[in-house]
């Protein structure tokens, strides 16, 4: 796989990938407009803003988007995240250039009028409704917003109803206009590519975008929370347990390599050591995760435990216990090697398809992080037994999580 970098005079990067023989070719387009850059008075403008652009552009009616892409024997997709903000089409080799120009006019020139804003401000305010009755959900939003506040990780994505109620079609076209520039985005197109693809990338329409304004830096360093909260979740099922620790910036992609490491010991598959020992030999959990949730200025490392309302005291020592221990004795060579192959496998399998390698090298780009996507692969043999034991487990020491019990309501 051949891989190249540049960037257009208007600072933004562009990244390109040719996978011969491959049956279907992902471009996705990359903002750093995630619910990171929102404003007091802004929260849920960057996913409400995501939903307007797919109401159409000056050239696009409302739906001509979708059945042109689908014409072509495409899809297309976008997601809002906490940093950023990504759009992508898949679509045959052969129609790369004309779903590159419809794409590419959707978003830099969304219509963003009254009539479709009016409606599709109801779709996002239901989608909050539906999402605040969901317990996970809510189980998650309580552990941000107690471990990240007052950064702006720690509120959702989608923002609440009475911002979403308040902002107006000029507020929207603004958040567009200042964050939609040409540093703050990156065009990967991954899979099977002509020989004239750069070209095809340089008289795009990605030349339109405005070069970076001056704007307001937001970025602050995460600053996190340690402490213990029980909660009663309504329609929760059982007891869950939930720990999270401070992981470092998604650059420190090393130690978050680690990280995944240690993860993969403590808790995947049935020889993983919390698994074996207190789903499989004692039962007294139901599952255990751990999940690393990387972001641009700090992350979480967080640990889901669900068992029985009355096994939540026990469950919650014992998972205590195990993670105190891991800096006394190393790991053993069995269980790194099982870790360190179920790692190596699980990065192969993220990137089996064009949109998986397109979404690794779009947002890596995005970022400046402009380098191999198997670096990680080659990383894996950096981490001992002994410098997990040195570097990485002592973030997994209980005394500096934050811990949430979360217990079902009382039944009357």
């Amino acid at each position: 796989m051949r891989v190249n970098y540049w960037s257009l005079t208007n600072g933004a990067t562009c990244v390109v990938a040719d996978i011969e023989q491959s049956t279907l070719t992902c471009i996705d387009f990359w903002c750093k407009g995630g619910s990171l850059y929102e404003m007091k008075d802004e929260e849920g403008m960057a996913h409400f803003l995501e939903h307007m652009i797919f109401k159409g552009s000056k050239n696009l009616k409302e739906g001509e988007f979708d059945l042109k892409i689908e014409s072509l024997g495409g899809s297309s997709n976008a997601a809002t995240g906490l940093d950023d903000v990504h759009f992508h089409v898949l679509v045959p080799p052969e129609k790369i250039e004309e779903a590159l120009k419809l794409l590419l006019e959707l978003i830099l020139f969304p219509k963003i009028e009254k009539k479709g804003f009016k409606i599709e401000k109801e779709v996002v305010l239901e989608e909050i409704a539906q999402n605040i009755e969901q317990p996970d959900e809510i189980i998650y939003m309580k552990l941000l917003n107690q471990c990240f506040r007052p950064h702006r990780y720690s509120r959702p994505i989608l923002g609440d109803k009475k911002t979403i109620k308040s902002i107006d079609t000029k507020q929207m076209k603004l958040f567009h206009k200042n964050h939609y520039v040409g540093k703050n985005c990156t065009l990967c197109i991954v899979g099977e590519l002509p020989k004239d693809i750069c070209s095809i990338v340089n008289n795009s329409k990605l030349n339109e975008l405005k070069q970076l304004s001056e704007r307001k830096n937001l970025s602050t360093k995460t600053s996190f929370n340690k402490g213990y909260k029980k909660e009663t979740i309504p329609r929760l099922e059982g007891g869950r347990i939930l720990k999270a620790w401070e992981l470092p910036p998604a650059k420190e992609q090393i130690i978050i390599l680690g990280a995944e490491i240690a993860a993969t010991i403590l808790c995947e598959g049935k020889r993983s050591l919390i698994v074996k020992e207190l789903r499989e030999e004692k039962r007294i959990i139901e599952s255990i995760d751990i999940d690393l949730h990387i972001l641009e200025e700090g992350g979480l490392i967080i640990l889901d435990a669900s068992c029985s309302e009355e096994n939540i005291k026990i469950a919650e020592s014992e998972i205590n216990k195990i993670l105190s221990e891991l800096t006394i004795n190393l790991i053993s060579n069995k269980d790194l090697v099982r870790a360190k192959k179920l790692v190596k496998n699980n990065i192969y399998f993220s990137l089996e398809l064009s949109t998986q390698i397109a979404s690794t090298l779009g947002n890596n780009a995005l970022w400046g992080r402009h380098q191999s996507i198997l670096k990680s692969i080659n990383d894996i043999s950096y981490w001992t037994s002994k410098r997990l034991n040195e570097l990485i487990f002592p973030l997994f020491n209980p005394k500096n999580a934050f811990t949430l019990i979360a217990e079902p309501e009382k039944k009357i």
